[in-house]
C-alpha cells in the first residue's frame, strides 16, 4: 500500500514563513502528479497546490504567489514552501500524489495521511 507522511508544520507568527514536506513510499509505477491539500476547522479540504509529473503547477487563488510547490516524482517527495502566512492559513495540511499503480492503469490517489498542522497567530 502507499502511505504519505507530511511534516514540517507547527506555530508561526503572520507574515512568516514555514516548508511543509511529504514522502511517499510503497509501489508507483508512475506518478502523475502531487498535490497538497488543506482543511481548516468546519470547512472542506481543498486542494492548495499541484505539481503535474510534466511540471505544470495550479495554485488555489488565495495561495498563488505566497506559496510554492516542488517535488521529485522519482523520489515520491513533495514540498510546499509558504511564505507571507496569514492566520487564514491555519489548517491540517495533507499531501496526496495520483498514481498508476501499473503501467495501464487509471490514475489513482494514494490514502490520505494524517496531515499536518499550521497554526498562523496574529
Amino acid at each position: 500500500q502507499v502511505q504519505l507522511v507530511e511534516s514540517g508544520g507547527g506555530l508561526v507568527q503572520a507574515g512568516g514563513s514555514l516548508r511543509l514536506s511529504c514522502a511517499a513510499s510503497g509501489s508507483m509505477f508512475g506518478i502523475n502528479a502531487m498535490a497538497w491539500y488543506r482543511q481548516a476547522p468546519g470547512k472542506q479540504r481543498v486542494l492548495v497546490a499541484e505539481l503535474t509529473s510534466a511540471g505544470y503547477t495550479n495554485y488555489a487563488h488565495s495561495v498563488k504567489g505566497r506559496f510554492t510547490i516542488s517535488g521529485d516524482n522519482a523520489k515520491k517527495t513533495v514540498y510546499l514552501e509558504m511564505n507571507s502566512l496569514k492566520p487564514e492559513d491555519t489548517a491540517v495540511y495533507y499531501c496526496n500524489v495520483r498514481y498508476r499503480k501499473f503501467s495501464a492503469d487509471t490514475a489513482i490517489m494514494a490514502p490520505w495521511g494524517q496531515g499536518t498542522q499550521v497554526t498562523v497567530s496574529s
